[in-house]
C-alpha cells in the first residue's frame, strides 16, 4: 500500500481527490475513479467519494491489486552476444531495446530475444516475466548486460552484486563544465514523491546509493565522463548527475533541454564489466565497444 499526505506545497493544486490522486500515483483519472468506488483510495483510512475535496494534513491511501503477469515467449531477435558458456550470457544490449516485457512494451524485448536463442534456458529465479535478469539497465542505455541461464550462476552473480565486488563502468556526456578531474556522489535514492514513475535523492523510503565520476574530456558546454557504480540502484546515474547539477545529456526525464545534443534519451552506455564466474571462479571482464551514437554525439559536443 502506497500513502501520501498533502503538504502546505499542494495547496497550488486541485484538491478534488480523484484528480490529485492521479497526478500523485501517476495513474488515469478514470482509472482512479474505479480505485475509490471500489474502496481501494481511501483518505485518511475512510472510503469516501471522488469529488472529495482534501486538506492539508489529509492521509491518502492507495492499494493496487495485482496486475496480471505478462508472459514473455521467444522471438527471433538479432542479439549481440558477447559471451556465452553453459551457466551465463554476456550480451551488448543496443540503445532502445526494452530489457524485459512490461506494460506498455510486451514484446520484442531482450528477454524475448534470449527465451528464442536459449531454447527458454534461462534462470527462472525473476519468473516467467524476466527470466536470466541479473541486473538491468535502461531502454536507451546501451551496453554490456549479464544474463543467467541456471538458477545457481543467478544466485552467485546476485551475490557480488549485493556485496558490492561486481565491477560496472559507463561512459556518459553530461551538461555542464567540473574543476575536479574526478569525484564521488553519495546521495540516497527513492521513489519521487509525487512522480511514481522517477526516482529522486531522497532521505524518505531511500536505499543508499554511490557513484565514482572520473573526468575524460572537457568542452564548452559538455563533459565525458567515466562513472563506476558502487551500487546499482534504478536510474542511479542519471538521478545522481542530474542531483549536482550535471545531467546527462538528452535525457527527457532527469535532463535539461539545454543539454540535448538533438538525441531523445539518455547519452550514456554500459562499457565496462567485471565479476567472478559464479561455478568455475575465473574472473571474467568484458569492455564494448564505443557504440556510434555516442561517438556522433562526443563530436557534436566538442569532445
Amino acid at each position: 500500500m502506497d500513502n501520501y499526505v498533502v503538504t502546505d506545497s499542494d495547496k497550488t493544486e486541485k484538491l478534488r481527490l480523484d484528480a490529485f490522486a492521479a497526478k500523485v500515483f501517476d495513474i488515469s483519472r478514470a482509472r482512479v475513479q474505479e480505485l475509490i468506488a471500489d474502496g481501494m483510495i481511501l483518505v485518511n483510512g475512510k472510503k469516501t467519494e471522488k469529488k472529495f475535496l482534501l486538506s492539508v494534513g489529509d492521509e491518502i491511501s492507495i492499494e493496487l491489486p495485482p496486475e496480471r503477469e505478462l508472459e514473455a515467449t521467444p522471438q527471433d531477435i538479432p542479439i549481440d552476444i558477447v559471451y556465452e558458456d553453459d551457466y551465463l550470457l554476456v550480451v551488448d544490449k543496443p540503445r532502445g531495446m526494452v530489457v524485459h516485457p512490461a506494460a506498455g512494451n510486451p514484446d520484442g524485448t531482450l528477454v524475448n530475444a534470449l527465451l528464442y536463442h536459449c531454447k527458454g534456458r534461462l534462470s527462472s529465479i525473476n519468473g516467467v516475466i524476466r527470466p536470466g535478469i541479473v541486473h538491468r539497465i535502461d531502454k536507451d542505455t546501451s551496453g554490456l548486460l549479464i544474463v543467467a541461464k541456471t538458477d545457481e550462476a543467478h544466485q552467485g552473480l546476485a551475490e557480488q552484486i549485493a556485496v558490492h565486488s561486481f565491477e560496472r563502468k559507463y561512459e556518459a556526456i553530461v551538461g555542464g563544465k567540473f574543476k575536479e578531474d574526478s569525484g564521488t556522489v553519495c546521495a540516497p535514492i527513492g521513489r519521487h514523491k509525487t512522480d511514481r514513475k522517477k526516482m529522486a535523492v531522497t532521505e524518505h523510503n531511500s536505499k543508499e546509493a554511490t557513484t565514482h565520476w572520473r573526468v575524460v574530456a572537457r568542452g564548452n558546454e559538455y563533459t565525458h565522463l567515466e562513472l563506476t557504480l558502487e551500487t546499482g540502484r534504478t536510474h542511479q546515474i542519471r538521478v545522481h548527475m542530474a542531483h549536482i547539477g550535471h545531467p546527462v545529456a538528452g535525457d527527457t526525464v532527469y535532463g535539461n533541454v539545454r543539454y540535448r545534443l538533438g538525441m531523445e534519451g539518455q547519452c550514456l552506455f554500459a562499457k565496462y564489466i567485471s565479476f567472478v564466474h559464479p561455478i568455475t571462479g575465473q574472473v571474467m571482464t568484458f569492455e564494448a565497444a564505443r557504440p556510434t551514437y555516442f561517438s556522433d554525439a562526443l563530436r557534436r559536443a566538442g569532445l
